[in-house]
């Protein structure tokens, strides 16, 4: 699968790299991403995303099932 965060959305970006003499080079600027497993209450199971930090902190603030409701509504996650 591809670098991109499940609750988010957030895919790596691409950019240059600029050296003194304004010479640009192509480079990633890439997510902090990790394979995470939440427990779901409403699910009684485990769920492992691969989510961005921001992304954890998203699920941290608002509640694993409210933030997996979101997500799927915007096609992100396609757990079953």
């Amino acid at each position: 699968m591809a670098k991109v965060c499940e609750i988010t959305g957030r895919k790596r970006m691409k950019g240059n790299n600029v050296a003194h003499s304004k010479l640009r080079t192509k480079r990633d600027f890439s997510l902090n991403l990790k394979n995470k497993k939440f427990w779901s209450e409403e699910e009684q199971r485990f769920i492992t995303l691969k989510v961005s930090c921001k992304g954890m902190r998203i699920i941290k603030k608002n509640g694993l099932d409210a933030t997996l409701r979101e997500a799927r509504k915007k096609g992100l996650v396609n757990l079953v």
